[in-house]
């Protein structure tokens, strides 16, 4: 099996012109990035080698080992940094990486498959799962509260979920 792969930054340009790059964190904590220190690419292949951080707004201000000029870390702007699922604690009781959501097999509250978890976002108004209905047709946005989506099982991989009520 692909070892599954999280994405915690986005390089966002170079910073200055001695070869240093912003990375954009998609982390609690954006130092957290420098512990990771080995970030790969979204295949998985090697992307950058942080050896050094500062905070700033938004992410940090980092040097790579890959990157000596401001050309090389220009160059880099838009790379998606990645690290894999299993670097990352272990979430609390009720909490959950985004990752872990995708893939879920969705059933309804009587154990009836609906289809699976095709994505995961969150677009400021709280969290959504994108469900992929089993019969193929279009896909379509679930809250992913506690009366929407009441029972989540990792380990067996799959979640209950109860479609909210459409009116016109």
């Amino acid at each position: 099996m692909t070892e599954k792969l999280i994405q915690v930054g986005r390089v966002a340009g170079a910073f200055g012109v001695k070869g240093e790059v912003r990375i954009t964190a998609f982390t609690e904590d954006p130092m957290a990035l420098l512990a990771y220190r080995d970030l790969k690419r979204e295949d998985g292949s090697p992307g950058l080698t942080l050896t050094a951080a500062r905070a700033a707004k938004g992410g940090v201000i980092a040097r790579a080992r890959e990157i000596e000029t401001r050309e090389e870390a220009e160059a880099m702007r838009g790379l998606k940094l990645f690290i894999p699922r299993d670097a990352l604690p272990e979430p609390d009781e009720d909490e959950f990486y985004f990752a872990d959501l995708v893939g879920l097999e969705a059933r309804a509250p009587d154990g009836a498959v609906i289809g699976r978890v095709k994505a995961a976002q969150d677009f400021g108004a709280g969290d959504l799962l994108e469900i992929q209905p089993a019969d193929g047709s279009a896909t379509w946005w679930l809250p992913f509260t506690m009366a929407a989506a009441p029972t989540v099982n990792i380990a067996e991989g799959w979640l209950t979920v109860v479609r909210p009520v459409e009116t016109e």
